[in-house]
């Protein structure tokens, strides 16, 4: 699941999966990050979901997996 939030100027883009799919270690790669497994990687939330926000320029578009 994604949840954005535009902001001035940027968009703040959380990603969001169950804390146990898919099971171990998860990142966000994208153009954001050239690409870099583990540099953005899904935290544990208390709702039992795991999540990273990454901010991006307000305007334009981002492949990311």
């Amino acid at each position: 699941m994604l949840e954005r939030k535009p902001r001035t100027g940027r968009t703040e883009v959380t990603f969001v999966l169950p804390a146990d799919t898919p099971p171990g270690p998860v990142s966000v790669v994208g153009d954001f990050n050239q690409w870099q497994p583990g540099t953005r990687p899904l935290i544990p939330r208390t709702d039992g979901t795991r999540a990273v926000t990454i901010t991006l320029p307000g305007k334009g578009e981002h492949s990311f997996r």
